[in-house]
């Protein structure tokens, strides 16, 4: 292949995580992620999540509009992996360690109508939807000290963990800081000690500023060319989605405010419109490439612990979109090392170019 790639990439957030990029290894015979079946119904009579069935889950905790014609409701999950119901001590017997399970789990129905997808809700439902997250974190973090963290997700598909079709994404606040967060933040906060700005917005200027050309020392062809722009996928007034450098997934994007902000809870409600047309292109660019994909995406802000304020300057929120299209090996899940056959590079062109 005139074009292989086969080259170690360094997470430069987090060093200790590597990618292969391997594009040779797309050639394989492999099964890929099935894509996800597109249930297209407004509603479905058995579904708990569609308007009408309100009784079929928890009472809500809020719903927007108020009023029997909401456009989103948050409950409690029925099935949480944490709750505040109980309470116990916390217990160390030699090594081991047990922190209570304190913390709650919620869930946001981010839209009435069963199988709309993401790209095609409007940009006002998806700033009403961010708003809530939003609203919903600050609430959680006023009710109970003990929470470090509140992390919001969206699981579209069965590989993706979705067990309900109807579109939602969870909440989950809870008394520790999820060790991939941790990581993030500690390694940012290095970078600042040393270099005296944040990585994030570091790399974004380097997208949008930085290009380079490397040279074989003997031969003098080309073997590398950066150009500006190369990673951006979209870009508005407040907001950018990159393509990172070292992507673990074949089509994972990155969403980040262009200003530097630590925590998701001091966006600007009047900038959660450029958000969420960033959000809408970026996953419309997704589906016009690899269609009804399954998809994961997190929201990472600061955590609220002690150390909150040192790491205001050094971490920057954003939000992970990290498409399914292929199934861990045994290589990865026992290396930590994460195999891409398809270059970041090619990948965000690709995108770019995508007929929205």
């Amino acid at each position: 292949m005139a074009n292989e790639v086969r080259e170690i990439r360094i997470n430069p957030i987090v060093p200790s995580e590597s990618v292969l990029v391997a594009t040779a290894r797309s050639m394989r015979p492999k099964k890929a992620e099935e894509l996800a079946p597109r249930d297209t119904r407004k509603f479905v009579e058995t579904c708990p999540f569609c308007v009408g069935n309100e009784d079929k889950t928890p009472p809500a905790i809020l719903a927007l509009p108020t009023g029997d014609r909401w456009e989103l409701r948050i409950v409690e999950n029925l099935y949480p992996v944490l709750g505040d119901n109980r309470s116990q001590t916390n217990l160390s017997f030699g090594l081991q360690q047990i922190i209570d399970g304190y913390g709650r789990h919620e869930v946001i129905i981010d839209h009435h109508a069963h199988g709309i997808a993401l790209h095609e809700m409007s940009v006002e439902h998806l700033a009403l939807v961010f708003g809530a997250y939003r609203s919903r974190m600050q609430q959680l973090f006023e009710s109970n000290p003990r929470l470090k963290y509140v992390l919001v997700f969206k699981n579209f598909g069965p590989a993706a963990g979705a067990s309900i079709a109807h579109t939602h994404s969870q909440i989950i606040a809870m008394p520790v800081v999820p060790e991939n967060v941790q990581r993030e933040v500690d390694n940012s906060s290095n970078f600042f000690r040393k270099n005296h700005q944040c990585i994030f917005c570091t790399l974004i200027d380097e997208a949008l500023t930085f290009e380079a050309t490397i040279y074989d020392r003997e031969s003098g062809t080309v073997r590398r060319k950066i150009n500006v722009g190369q990673y951006v996928v979209e870009r508005g007034e407040k907001f950018i989605a990159v393509k990172p450098f070292a992507s673990r997934f074949e089509w994972e994007v990155h969403i980040l405010p262009l200003r530097h902000q630590s925590d998701f809870l001091d966006v600007a409600p009047e900038d959660l419109g450029d958000f969420a047309r960033v959000l809408q292109r970026t996953m419309a660019r997704l589906d016009a490439v690899i269609g009804g994909a399954q998809y994961n995406y997190f929201l990472h802000s600061v955590p609220h612990d002690p150390q909150r304020g040192e790491h205001a300057h050094s971490y920057h929120w954003h939000l992970e979109i990290c498409p399914r299209t292929s199934i861990p090996t045994g290589f990865e899940l026992g290396s930590g090392l994460f195999v891409n056959t398809l270059s970041p590079e090619e990948a965000a062109e690709r995108l770019r170019a995508a007929e929205i």
